[in-house]
């Protein structure tokens, strides 16, 4: 019986690991199935050609395969994203040319979740600069029993909008009602509100706080730029553990320093690693902005499911599943 792994001569079908790194110490299982296994730490664009050479399983996280690539990969039958999204594959040059592509959907909900909660705390009680007026000897050598170090609010009654209505926006939701939050989910730009969504221009004008899950697409890139943010509430605060893109970064630093928006708690970047001119390292270095490196997504239990899964899509493509 044919299977997703058969080779043209019999050879033992080759999978090929291209960014090994991006695994951290969490190793992928390996189907038992015979199979020649490759790994590399990283590749470069100009490495991946010759390295998938003959390989009938590519496994990628961040590495791009557009339909340039892929035409010169004609052994290649499964690439495994080793992520939610897949927009690094161009998947309909892919589909074309008998390519399936495996992602793993919603492996870090509960992780992500977390993280803006967290981030939401450390931005309402001034967790930075507290933090700081310790260390910079403010509270050692002051008067007073404490240190006014930065306004405080509390979460609860606060309104946390949502762009984005997935299950990762879901677990968002959960957790802040359970804080006492009041959670609405914003429509698409333009669009009339419905099906238990606002306007878009509602929430942004009405949300204390604001969250984005939305993929990136050309509808919503920027979506956060000079003119949105002008509209949203005095003081508001945004979170952002989608894609970089979506936010216009010096936009976002001019709404920071006239005021308009009171913090930001931003873990993804437009370019990753950010280069060193970056506006996201600039922002970082603010007391109100938390800046986190693409980190949302990584505990322990979200990376050994998502290894789990990922091994499960080559193990199940070789058997012809």
């Amino acid at each position: 019986m044919a299977t997703g792994g058969d080779t043209k001569d019999g050879a033992l079908p080759r999978i090929v690991h291209l960014d090994r790194m991006t695994m951290g110490s969490f190793e992928i299982p390996r189907p038992d199935l015979p199979h020649e296994w490759i790994e590399h730490q990283f590749s470069e664009p100009d490495e991946v050609i010759e390295r998938l050479q003959g390989a009938q399983v590519a496994i990628i996280n961040k590495v791009k395969l557009d339909a340039a690539t892929l035409a010169q990969l004609p052994d290649l039958r499964l690439i495994a994203v080793t992520a939610t999204g897949t927009d690094v594959v161009d998947s309909v040059a892919a589909r074309a040319q008998g390519i399936e592509v495996r992602n793993v959907v919603g492996y870090a909900g509960t992780s992500v979740a977390e993280h803006v909660v967290m981030l939401m705390f450390a931005l309402v009680r001034g967790l930075v600069p507290f933090r700081e007026s310790v260390i910079d000897g403010r509270w050692q050598n002051g008067k007073a029993f404490t240190v006014f170090a930065a306004p405080v609010r509390d979460l609860t009654g606060q309104r946390l909008g949502l762009f984005g209505s997935g299950a990762i926006a879901q677990a968002v939701a959960d957790r802040a009602r359970a804080l006492g939050m009041e959670v609405v989910f914003a429509g698409r730009k333009g669009a009339a509100p419905g099906e238990g969504k606002l306007a878009f221009e509602e929430v942004l004008a009405t949300s204390d706080i604001i969250s984005l899950h939305c993929p990136l697409t050309d509808e919503t890139r920027h979506m956060l730029n000079a003119d949105s943010m002008a509209t949203m509430k005095p003081g508001a605060m945004i979170i952002n553990t989608a894609r970089g893109a979506l936010i216009d970064l010096d936009a976002l630093e001019g709404a920071l320093e006239n005021g308009r928006i009171g913090g930001a708690g931003i873990d993804v970047a437009p370019v990753e690693p950010p280069p060193a001119d970056s506006p996201i390292l600039r922002l970082a270095r603010r007391s109100n902005v938390i800046v986190t490196p693409h980190s949302a997504w990584l505990s322990e239990q979200a990376v050994t499911d998502l290894a789990r899964r990922t091994g499960e899509n080559v193990a199940n493509f070789l058997a012809g599943k």
